[in-house]
């Protein structure tokens, strides 16, 4: 029987994520998130945002778990997660969001998937989209931290297309979507909340 899946990471920073979603997205009526993971995120963020609809995403060997959380929250505000495959030219998704966000992939992704990823928003933002982000990242090739060296040497360890991505790489696949980076808001831990709009 499947257990509903479980990551200590989101329960630490739903709380901190939260509070900068409160401003960011005052205005949103939809969010998809790319890489819903365990879907704790989605259930708090739905929660306690009411007033959007939100649309958790995962790859499907992810999706039964975020299925779990989804019935037990039993929010009308949140949708069954979909399949979505950021390495896809068609998302397949019906619709356009006012937001999307996403937290802890950009690392794990490659390089390649993460352009590909930029590229997608533009099918499915609205005109005046913003594209929320959240995790570590650097800046001109340096390191925020030890810590986030350590970590990066991990995940290369694990994976080595994989790593803690550079801020002016992500600004470089944003631009080729007509977005530009408006907020860069640092969050506890040595991770960052980056914002990008058109």
């Amino acid at each position: 029987m499947l257990q509903k899946p479980f990551a200590a990471s989101a329960e630490e920073n739903k709380e901190v994520i939260l509070q900068q979603l409160k401003d960011i997205l005052h205005d949103a009526e939809s969010v998809l998130e790319i890489g819903s993971g365990t879907g704790q995120h989605a259930v708090y963020f739905a929660s306690h945002l009411t007033g959007i609809d939100w649309q958790p995403t995962e790859i499907d060997a992810n999706l039964a778990g975020i299925e779990l959380w989804r019935k037990e929250a039993g929010l009308d505000n949140l949708a069954a997660a979909v399949e979505l495959d950021v390495a896809q030219k068609d998302w397949r998704l019906a619709r356009k969001f006012d937001a999307v966000f996403t937290a802890n992939t950009l690392h794990i992704m490659s390089a390649s998937h993460v352009e590909k990823l930029f590229a997608g928003l533009a099918l499915v933002l609205q005109e005046n989209g913003l594209f929320c982000c959240y995790g570590p990242f650097n800046k001109s090739g340096q390191f925020s931290s030890e810590s986030n060296v350590r970590f990066d040497s991990w995940l290369k360890a694990r994976d080595s297309d994989s790593g803690i991505r550079d801020l002016d790489d992500l600004e470089k696949y944003a631009k080729q979507s007509q977005l530009c980076l408006i907020r860069n808001i640092e969050m506890p831990v040595n991770n960052r909340l980056l914002v990008w709009g058109r």
